[in-house]
Protein backbone atom coordinates (compact mmCIF):
# COMPACT_ATOMS: atom_id res chain seq x y z
CA UNK A 1 0.00 0.00 0.00
CA UNK A 2 1.30 3.43 -0.95
CA UNK A 3 2.26 5.69 1.93
CA UNK A 4 0.08 8.74 2.43
CA UNK A 5 0.89 12.07 4.00
CA UNK A 6 -1.93 13.73 5.93
CA UNK A 7 -1.63 17.51 6.11
CA UNK A 8 -3.65 19.25 8.85
CA UNK A 9 -3.72 22.96 8.06
CA UNK A 10 -6.36 23.75 10.69
CA UNK A 11 -6.77 21.47 13.67
CA UNK A 12 -5.68 20.97 17.25
CA UNK A 13 -2.04 20.58 16.22
CA UNK A 14 -1.44 21.58 12.58
CA UNK A 15 1.22 19.51 10.88
CA UNK A 16 1.90 16.56 8.61
CA UNK A 17 1.03 13.08 9.87
CA UNK A 18 1.75 9.63 8.48
CA UNK A 19 -1.34 7.76 9.69
CA UNK A 20 -5.06 8.46 9.64
CA UNK A 21 -5.57 7.72 13.38
CA UNK A 22 -3.00 10.42 14.25
CA UNK A 23 -4.71 12.83 11.87
CA UNK A 24 -8.15 12.02 13.22
CA UNK A 25 -7.07 13.04 16.71
CA UNK A 26 -6.28 16.52 15.39
CA UNK A 27 -9.49 17.11 13.40
CA UNK A 28 -12.18 14.99 15.04
CA UNK A 29 -14.56 17.45 16.71
CA UNK A 30 -12.56 20.55 15.63
CA UNK A 31 -14.90 23.03 13.95
CA UNK A 32 -13.60 24.32 10.62
CA UNK A 33 -10.80 21.75 10.35
CA UNK A 34 -8.83 21.77 7.08
CA UNK A 35 -6.93 18.64 6.14
CA UNK A 36 -6.13 16.48 3.14
CA UNK A 37 -4.15 13.38 2.22
CA UNK A 38 -1.35 13.48 -0.38
CA UNK A 39 0.83 10.88 -2.07
CA UNK A 40 4.02 12.92 -1.48
CA UNK A 41 5.42 14.96 1.38
CA UNK A 42 6.15 17.86 -0.99
CA UNK A 43 2.48 18.13 -1.92
CA UNK A 44 1.48 18.01 1.75
CA UNK A 45 3.95 20.83 2.54
CA UNK A 46 2.56 22.91 -0.32
CA UNK A 47 -0.93 22.51 1.16
CA UNK A 48 0.34 23.58 4.58
CA UNK A 49 1.80 26.74 2.98
CA UNK A 50 -1.54 27.58 1.39
CA UNK A 51 -0.50 26.69 -2.15
CA UNK A 52 -3.48 24.42 -2.75
CA UNK A 53 -7.22 24.69 -2.25
CA UNK A 54 -8.36 23.86 1.28
CA UNK A 55 -10.29 20.68 0.64
CA UNK A 56 -10.49 17.59 2.82
CA UNK A 57 -9.12 14.16 2.02
CA UNK A 58 -11.89 12.66 4.13
CA UNK A 59 -15.22 14.08 5.10
CA UNK A 60 -14.66 16.13 8.25
CA UNK A 61 -16.27 14.91 11.43
CA UNK A 62 -19.01 17.31 12.48
CA UNK A 63 -18.86 18.48 16.05
CA UNK A 64 -20.94 20.52 18.43
CA UNK A 65 -17.77 22.12 19.85
CA UNK A 66 -17.77 25.84 18.93
CA UNK A 67 -14.87 27.54 17.19
CA UNK A 68 -12.33 29.33 19.35
CA UNK A 69 -12.74 33.13 19.42
CA UNK A 70 -10.28 35.42 17.64
CA UNK A 71 -10.81 38.32 20.06
CA UNK A 72 -10.25 38.47 23.84
CA UNK A 73 -13.15 37.19 25.88
CA UNK A 74 -15.57 39.85 27.10
CA UNK A 75 -17.29 37.43 29.51
CA UNK A 76 -15.60 34.98 31.86
CA UNK A 77 -17.49 32.08 33.41
CA UNK A 78 -16.36 29.87 36.31
CA UNK A 79 -18.20 26.62 36.99
CA UNK A 80 -17.75 23.86 39.54
CA UNK A 81 -19.56 20.84 40.92
CA UNK A 82 -19.03 18.66 43.95
CA UNK A 83 -20.39 15.70 45.88
CA UNK A 84 -19.82 14.63 49.48
CA UNK A 85 -19.68 11.00 48.55
CA UNK A 86 -19.82 8.90 51.72
CA UNK A 87 -19.38 5.80 49.60
CA UNK A 88 -16.14 7.11 48.12
CA UNK A 89 -14.06 4.09 49.09
CA UNK A 90 -12.80 1.13 47.11
CA UNK A 91 -15.83 -0.28 45.33
CA UNK A 92 -18.09 2.41 46.81
CA UNK A 93 -20.71 4.47 45.04
CA UNK A 94 -22.70 7.62 45.61
CA UNK A 95 -25.47 6.99 48.12
CA UNK A 96 -28.99 8.39 48.04
CA UNK A 97 -28.37 10.56 51.09
CA UNK A 98 -25.10 12.07 49.87
CA UNK A 99 -25.08 15.83 49.35
CA UNK A 100 -24.11 17.29 45.97
CA UNK A 101 -24.21 20.78 44.45
CA UNK A 102 -23.15 22.90 41.51
CA UNK A 103 -22.32 26.60 41.15
CA UNK A 104 -21.32 29.15 38.55
CA UNK A 105 -20.01 32.72 38.46
CA UNK A 106 -20.45 34.81 35.31
CA UNK A 107 -18.33 37.96 35.06
CA UNK A 108 -19.98 40.35 32.60
CA UNK A 109 -18.73 43.64 31.15
CA UNK A 110 -19.10 46.81 33.26
CA UNK A 111 -18.11 44.92 36.41
CA UNK A 112 -21.37 42.98 36.62
CA UNK A 113 -21.50 39.47 38.10
CA UNK A 114 -24.14 36.72 38.02
CA UNK A 115 -23.93 33.72 40.36
CA UNK A 116 -26.15 30.77 41.16
CA UNK A 117 -26.02 27.39 42.88
CA UNK A 118 -28.34 24.48 43.67
CA UNK A 119 -28.14 21.10 45.34
CA UNK A 120 -29.14 17.54 44.60
CA UNK A 121 -29.32 14.43 46.73
CA UNK A 122 -27.36 11.35 45.67
CA UNK A 123 -25.66 12.89 42.62
CA UNK A 124 -22.11 12.21 41.46
CA UNK A 125 -19.36 14.81 41.16
CA UNK A 126 -19.39 14.46 37.35
CA UNK A 127 -23.12 15.10 37.19
CA UNK A 128 -22.70 18.30 39.19
CA UNK A 129 -19.83 19.46 36.96
CA UNK A 130 -22.06 19.02 33.89
CA UNK A 131 -24.98 20.75 35.63
CA UNK A 132 -22.83 23.77 36.50
CA UNK A 133 -21.73 24.13 32.88
CA UNK A 134 -25.25 23.59 31.53
CA UNK A 135 -26.89 26.05 33.93
CA UNK A 136 -24.28 28.69 33.08
CA UNK A 137 -25.01 28.28 29.36
CA UNK A 138 -28.72 28.64 30.04
CA UNK A 139 -28.16 31.80 32.09
CA UNK A 140 -26.01 33.31 29.33
CA UNK A 141 -28.66 32.49 26.74
CA UNK A 142 -31.42 34.06 28.84
CA UNK A 143 -29.33 37.21 29.11
CA UNK A 144 -28.92 37.32 25.34
CA UNK A 145 -25.12 37.42 25.20
CA UNK A 146 -24.66 34.35 22.99
CA UNK A 147 -22.75 36.21 20.27
CA UNK A 148 -20.17 37.69 22.62
CA UNK A 149 -16.75 36.19 23.22
CA UNK A 150 -17.08 33.95 26.29
CA UNK A 151 -14.34 32.14 28.17
CA UNK A 152 -15.17 29.20 30.45
CA UNK A 153 -12.75 28.36 33.25
CA UNK A 154 -13.30 25.06 35.05
CA UNK A 155 -11.37 22.37 36.88
CA UNK A 156 -13.21 19.39 35.35
CA UNK A 157 -11.15 17.73 32.64
CA UNK A 158 -14.10 15.40 32.10
CA UNK A 159 -16.32 18.27 30.92
CA UNK A 160 -13.50 19.98 29.03
CA UNK A 161 -12.44 16.85 27.16
CA UNK A 162 -16.01 15.96 26.27
CA UNK A 163 -16.37 19.28 24.47
CA UNK A 164 -12.89 19.99 23.11
CA UNK A 165 -11.69 16.47 22.33
CA UNK A 166 -14.69 15.37 20.29
CA UNK A 167 -16.18 13.00 22.87
CA UNK A 168 -19.52 14.78 22.67
CA UNK A 169 -19.72 14.35 18.92
CA UNK A 170 -18.92 10.64 19.23
CA UNK A 171 -21.55 10.06 21.89
CA UNK A 172 -24.10 11.88 19.75
CA UNK A 173 -23.34 9.77 16.68
CA UNK A 174 -23.87 6.61 18.73
CA UNK A 175 -27.23 7.81 20.05
CA UNK A 176 -25.80 9.22 23.28
CA UNK A 177 -23.91 6.08 24.15
CA UNK A 178 -20.24 5.36 24.77
CA UNK A 179 -18.45 2.87 22.57
CA UNK A 180 -18.14 0.66 25.65
CA UNK A 181 -21.76 0.94 26.75
CA UNK A 182 -24.24 3.33 28.42
CA UNK A 183 -23.37 6.99 28.89
CA UNK A 184 -23.93 8.42 32.36
CA UNK A 185 -25.97 11.64 32.40
CA UNK A 186 -26.80 11.28 28.71
CA UNK A 187 -29.80 13.61 29.01
CA UNK A 188 -27.58 16.41 30.35
CA UNK A 189 -25.02 15.95 27.58
CA UNK A 190 -27.82 16.13 24.99
CA UNK A 191 -28.96 19.44 26.52
CA UNK A 192 -25.38 20.75 26.46
CA UNK A 193 -25.03 19.76 22.80
CA UNK A 194 -28.22 21.61 21.84
CA UNK A 195 -27.07 24.77 23.60
CA UNK A 196 -23.48 24.85 22.33
CA UNK A 197 -24.62 25.56 18.78
CA UNK A 198 -26.00 28.92 19.96
CA UNK A 199 -22.58 30.09 21.18
CA UNK A 200 -20.20 30.76 18.26
CA UNK A 201 -17.38 32.32 20.30
CA UNK A 202 -16.57 30.05 23.23
CA UNK A 203 -13.12 29.28 24.58
CA UNK A 204 -12.16 26.93 27.38
CA UNK A 205 -9.44 26.88 30.01
CA UNK A 206 -8.60 24.36 32.71
CA UNK A 207 -7.53 25.48 36.17
CA UNK A 208 -6.34 23.51 39.15
CA UNK A 209 -9.23 23.13 41.54
CA UNK A 210 -9.31 24.83 44.96
CA UNK A 211 -5.94 26.50 44.39
CA UNK A 212 -5.10 30.11 43.52
CA UNK A 213 -7.69 30.96 40.85
CA UNK A 214 -10.09 33.22 42.75
CA UNK A 215 -13.02 32.62 40.43
CA UNK A 216 -12.68 28.88 40.91
CA UNK A 217 -12.30 29.30 44.66
CA UNK A 218 -15.48 31.39 44.69
CA UNK A 219 -17.67 28.77 43.00
CA UNK A 220 -16.17 26.04 45.19
CA UNK A 221 -17.16 28.02 48.30
CA UNK A 222 -20.59 28.72 46.84
CA UNK A 223 -21.44 25.08 46.15
CA UNK A 224 -20.14 24.05 49.58
CA UNK A 225 -22.42 26.64 51.17
CA UNK A 226 -25.30 25.03 49.27
CA UNK A 227 -24.36 21.59 50.59
CA UNK A 228 -23.99 22.98 54.11
CA UNK A 229 -27.59 24.20 53.90
CA UNK A 230 -28.94 20.79 52.87
CA UNK A 231 -30.86 18.96 55.61
CA UNK A 232 -31.66 15.25 55.46
CA UNK A 233 -35.31 14.61 54.75
CA UNK A 234 -35.82 17.99 53.10
CA UNK A 235 -35.65 19.03 49.43
CA UNK A 236 -32.29 20.27 48.21
CA UNK A 237 -31.90 24.03 47.58
CA UNK A 238 -33.01 24.96 44.08
CA UNK A 239 -31.57 27.44 41.60
CA UNK A 240 -32.59 31.07 41.89
CA UNK A 241 -33.26 33.66 39.19
CA UNK A 242 -29.76 35.15 38.91
CA UNK A 243 -29.38 38.89 38.53
CA UNK A 244 -26.35 40.90 37.57
CA UNK A 245 -24.82 42.68 40.55
CA UNK A 246 -21.74 44.90 40.89
CA UNK A 247 -18.54 42.88 41.09
CA UNK A 248 -16.40 42.96 44.20
CA UNK A 249 -13.19 44.69 43.19
CA UNK A 250 -10.91 43.25 45.85
CA UNK A 251 -11.72 39.57 46.22
CA UNK A 252 -14.05 37.60 43.92
CA UNK A 253 -14.59 34.98 46.64
CA UNK A 254 -16.29 37.37 49.00
CA UNK A 255 -16.35 35.26 52.14
CA UNK A 256 -15.44 36.52 55.60
CA UNK A 257 -12.02 35.56 56.81
CA UNK A 258 -11.91 33.40 59.93
CA UNK A 259 -10.66 35.04 63.09
CA UNK A 260 -6.99 34.55 63.86
CA UNK A 261 -6.32 31.67 66.20
CA UNK A 262 -4.12 33.85 68.43
CA UNK A 263 -6.69 36.65 68.74
CA UNK A 264 -8.16 36.61 72.31
CA UNK A 265 -11.92 36.46 72.72
CA UNK A 266 -13.67 39.51 74.15
CA UNK A 267 -14.83 39.56 77.79
CA UNK A 268 -18.43 39.62 76.60
CA UNK A 269 -17.85 36.43 74.56
CA UNK A 270 -16.22 34.70 77.55
CA UNK A 271 -19.11 35.64 79.84
CA UNK A 272 -21.66 34.30 77.37
CA UNK A 273 -19.76 31.04 77.02
CA UNK A 274 -19.49 30.58 80.80
CA UNK A 275 -23.19 31.30 81.26
CA UNK A 276 -24.06 28.76 78.58
CA UNK A 277 -21.90 26.10 80.25
CA UNK A 278 -23.47 26.77 83.64
CA UNK A 279 -26.95 26.42 82.16
CA UNK A 280 -26.05 23.12 80.49
CA UNK A 281 -24.73 21.75 83.80
CA UNK A 282 -27.84 22.97 85.61
CA UNK A 283 -30.18 21.35 83.06
CA UNK A 284 -28.27 18.09 83.36
CA UNK A 285 -28.57 18.10 87.17
CA UNK A 286 -24.81 18.34 87.62
CA UNK A 287 -22.94 20.52 90.15
CA UNK A 288 -22.34 24.02 88.88
CA UNK A 289 -18.62 24.43 89.44
CA UNK A 290 -17.96 26.75 86.54
CA UNK A 291 -15.83 29.67 87.76
CA UNK A 292 -17.13 33.21 87.53
CA UNK A 293 -15.20 35.55 85.31
CA UNK A 294 -13.28 38.23 87.10
CA UNK A 295 -12.82 41.84 86.09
Amino acid sequence: MAQKFYAVRRGRRPGIYRTWPETQQQVNGFTGAQYKSFPTEAAAKAFMQGKSTPTTGRRPVRSSAPAQPTTPATITVYTDGGSRNTGNVAGGHVRAGDKAAWAYRIELPADQVMTDSAGEWGASNNRMEIMAFLRALQALQRRGVNDQSIQFVLDSRYVLNAITQGWLAGWKRRGWKRSAGPLANAELWADVDRLLGAFPHLSFNWTKGHATNQGNVFVDHLLNQTMDAMVAGHPAPTAQAPRATPATKSQPAAHPKPARADQPASRETVDRSVAAIRQILHDAGLPDDAPQSKD
